[in-house]
């Protein structure tokens, strides 16, 4: 298998199916629709994996709650909620992992008698602190005055027998391993608790539970279930093949995918993720992620989103007033990703107007107003502007190096950056003045043609993070009868100067960003 070969493999966490997803679960897969975007748009192989985490103490609570039986509450929620979420957003991914699948609970089962034949696993009792909010086991420190420091819940008092996995033999391994790739773990502040996290001494992980029964059983001893984290971990690999045949379809998807480029998850499951997970597979001795990269909560009212607390808003709230797409762009330019961050409907209704009404869709809907009115409809001859071609080859690279290093702030800004640059191109050269005089149609033509082809760039450079939109204009500056797909621009090829065809048709389409109506109390 070469190294051109590999797929970025991308996931989101498995989310819990408990409830409808909330704007904290769309900031987490909207970002990792956003960098599969570009990735895809640098002519690398993706695949991007999503899905749902359906067993566990919650959801069976949950499900009993409403009179329904957990797997009808799944089927309900994921197919009435999370896939129509999903598609609303336009979360572009390639699999959707439902950890009661076949799939990947049978995977699940030949990788823990795996782990077990290796002398991995041993018998056991529990007793200790369990938060159901968390599904997980709880040590001192992660409590106050016994309740959950992340939901502020009572935490139950578990006492089972249960079957163990030696998590603690793997700390020296761990901790070498983040010695060694300190990319392995981002942000910094997330690589340092994990390691202060080893540095403190851990436990062995009861993996098992016997108190209910909806999980996947241990199939060595079926009267008691899989723990859920354990279970739920495993979908990275089991919906890639984890374990299947080499020469099998499964072994090959494998074989081409595995390991994950990069898991995204949120700060709260970050131990999970970086301790736990890479430990299951130093012991089944397969690849390590390559990178796990936990980032921060957002905030309403300065608590942590949340159904429980009644703080979780449905992204419906938001894109039904501004739109899809500007939701998409506002998480990710708003909040340095890796970072805590406030949601604020005056923060976002200020930026919607400023940076895209303003910046972005009055600069298109100019220019195509202009060609339309001084060139009947069609893009002048090519021309060029150093100043431009610069600014552009500079912020194309800048983009693309933020972007890749999951500094999605930072690309967004300097693509917006050189918008505002054409911005201010069109202000300096005032082609409505040079319109006035026949004798300038050669700079006039040439204005147009440099803030064409400018405008065709932040396209390509902002379809990843709005696709709809940048579509649109695309449709608008003819480029998708004479470039072809917008999805199929090259990041790389970019800033190649003189990719608009001159003569093509322009149309005037609909206002890509319209004005807010000011919001009803």
């Amino acid at each position: 298998m070469s190294a051109e070969s590999k797929s970025f493999y991308l996931t989101t966490p498995i989310y819990y199916v408990n409830d409808a997803p909330h704007i904290g679960h769309a900031y987490t897969t909207v970002a990792g629709d956003v960098l599969t975007r570009w990735h895809r748009q640098r002519g690398e192989s993706v695949w991007f994996l999503t899905g749902t985490d359906e067993h566990g103490q919650k959801v069976l609570n949950t499900a009993g709650a409403n009179g329904t039986s957990p797997q009808e509450w799944c089927d309900r929620l994921v197919e009435e909620a999370w896939k129509p979420v999903w598609s609303s957003l336009n979360i572009a991914y390639d699999d959707f992992i439902r950890t009661t699948e076949p799939r990947h609970m049978e995977r699940v089962q030949r990788f823990l008698t795996g782990l077990k034949e290796q002398g991995h696993i041993y018998a056991g009792k529990y007793e200790g602190p369990y938060c159901v909010g968390c599904e997980e086991f709880k040590l001192p420190g992660d409590l106050d005055e016994g309740r959950c420091k992340v939901h502020g819940t009572p935490v139950e008092m578990v006492s089972e027998e249960n079957w163990f996995f030696r998590l603690s033999a793997f700390v020296p391994q761990l901790l070498e391993h983040y010695k060694d790739h300190p990319e392995a773990c981002e942000p910094a502040s997330a690589r340092n608790e994990v390691i202060a996290f080893l540095e403190s001494g851990v436990q062995d992980l009861s993996i098992s539970r016997s108190s209910f029964d909806w999980g996947i059983p241990v199939p060595w001893d079926l009267k008691q279930v899989i723990y859920v984290w354990f279970d739920a971990l495993l979908n990275y690999a089991t919906a890639v093949g984890l374990g299947d045949p080499v020469d099998s379809e499964g072994g090959k998807k494998f074989a081409r995918t595995w390991p994950a480029d990069v898991h995204l998850v949120g700060k709260d499951i970050l131990r999970f993720h970086a301790v736990i997970w890479p430990a299951m597979l130093m012991a089944a001795e397969l690849p390590l992620p390559k990178k796990v990269f936990a980032h921060g909560w957002l905030l309403v009212g300065g608590e942590k989103m949340s159904k429980s607390k009644l703080t979780g808003i449905a992204p419906a709230d938001i894109t039904d007033h501004f739109g899809v797409d500007a939701f998409r762009y506002y998480f990710l330019r708003a909040i340095p990703f890796g970072s805590d961050g406030s949601f604020s409907w005056e923060d976002m209704a200020a930026r919607y107007t400023s940076e895209l009404a303003n910046d972005f869709g009055n600069l298109a809907s100019r220019l195509i107003a202009m060609i339309e009115k001084y060139c009947d409809g069609a893009i002048p001859a090519l021309a060029h502007d150093a100043t431009l071609e610069a600014a552009l080859a500079t912020a194309s690279a800048h983009a693309d190096t933020a972007i890749v290093a999951l500094d999605f702030q930072g690309g967004i800004n300097a693509i917006m950056d050189f918008c505002k640059r054409v911005n201010g191109y069109v202000t300096e050269q005032e082609p409505w003045v040079l319109a006035k005089d026949p004798s300038n149609k050669a700079a006039l033509d040439a204005v147009l043609y440099n803030t064409a082809e400018a405008i065709r760039a932040l396209a390509v450079l902002l379809h990843p993070v709005m696709p709809a939109t940048t579509e649109t204009l695309w449709s608008s500056l003819g480029a998708d009868l004479t470039l072809g797909p917008i999805g199929a621009q090259s990041i790389g090829k970019v800033a190649q100067w003189g990719q608009l065809p001159a003569g093509s048709k322009v149309t005037k389409g609909a206002v890509l960003f319209p004005r807010l109506e000011e919001k009803a109390d």
